[in-house]
């Protein structure tokens, strides 16, 4: 009788394919201690931004152990389109991937088959940490956990929408809303300019009618309140960048899982501030101990 090997289930994967909704964190700050407190806030998922974060990929074999204290799942923005960064970050241990300015159906192909080993892609065979995050059965079964997920931002990208979203083995798009903003004349800041809002409903439309895919994007702007709206309306799954910038009102988590730190969590960069957190406790725990950063890493040149 043949052995059956268990593999770990990409739970926000499969949130999604259920037609669930899933809230998820970015972490740009290189720090092993970051990653580790928010994968207990209580996300469905942490993505370590190697686009436009302060990083590189050794801080990133540092973090992906770091959420791995938690049933937290694990998503890596690569810096772009190459099949090696792509494979580099699963390999690494990361359950899905953030591919930036996708702009048409080939390249969109190009990222999935970087995800998926023979014969559904042409990724190479070498999960040096992946099998031990994974298990046993990792090998066998890691096309079916690894979240490909493809980012609308480029004017090309808005005119093959429907292209790209019926990609197949394609399992989400992700918005880039400053990008998208400069691909229609708007800049990078007109979230709320009614080309922005309907170019962005165009994309959730297609995503839903063409592949029955899901689409996100950040719902940490202009206010909590409007963040909430984007979370609770449009996004099956809702992404809050709590880990960089300034103070934007908190995270919003999802009721009945995440939560709200207690007074002595520390509130890194601003980001995890609960409505609990006393102003005073707020300055004691502002700066987290920080390991290094890395002015080389290749996600500085590429933003």
């Amino acid at each position: 009788m043949a052995r059956e090997w268990l593999v770990r289930e990409n739970s926000a994967l499969q949130a999604w394919r259920g037609g669930g909704q899933t809230i998820g964190g970015w972490l740009s700050i290189g720090n092993a201690y970051t990653a580790e407190v928010m994968s207990g806030m209580g996300f469905d998922w942490l993505c370590v931004d190697l686009q436009h974060g302060m990083l590189s990929y050794d801080d990133l074999t540092y973090m992906l152990p770091a959420i791995s204290t938690q049933d937290t799942i694990p998503f890596v923005r690569v810096p772009w389109n190459e099949p090696y960064e792509i494979m580099k970050a699963l390999d690494a241990g990361a359950y899905g991937v953030i591919v930036p300015m996708v702009n048409n159906a080939e390249e969109a192909a190009q990222a999935v088959a970087a995800c998926r080993y023979p014969p559904d892609g042409n990724r190479s065979f070498g999960p040096i940490r992946a099998a031990l995050y994974g298990g046993r059965g990792y090998a066998a079964e890691a096309n079916g956990q690894i979240a490909c997920i493809a980012m609308v931002e480029t004017a090309e990208g808005i005119d093959k929408l429907d292209e790209i979203a019926a990609t197949p083995g394609l399992d989400a798009i992700y918005i880039g809303p400053s990008d998208l903003g400069y691909a229609l004349g708007l800049g990078p800041a007109a979230f709320d300019d009614p080309l922005h809002v309907e170019t962005v409903g165009r994309i959730f439309a297609a995503c839903r009618d063409t592949a029955s895919r899901p689409a996100s994007m950040p719902a940490a702007w202009p206010s909590p309140a409007s963040a909430s709206n984007r979370a609770s309306t449009s996004s099956p799954w809702a992404p809050m960048p709590a880990s960089w910038g300034r103070p934007r009102g908190g995270t919003w988590p999802r009721p009945g899982r995440a939560r709200w730190p207690s007074v002595r969590t520390p509130a890194i960069d601003g980001g995890l501030a609960g409505p609990g957190l006393r102003r005073k406790e707020q300055r004691r725990w502002r700066t987290p101990p920080t390991s290094r950063f890395c002015s080389r890493s290749r996600a500085m040149s590429r933003c």
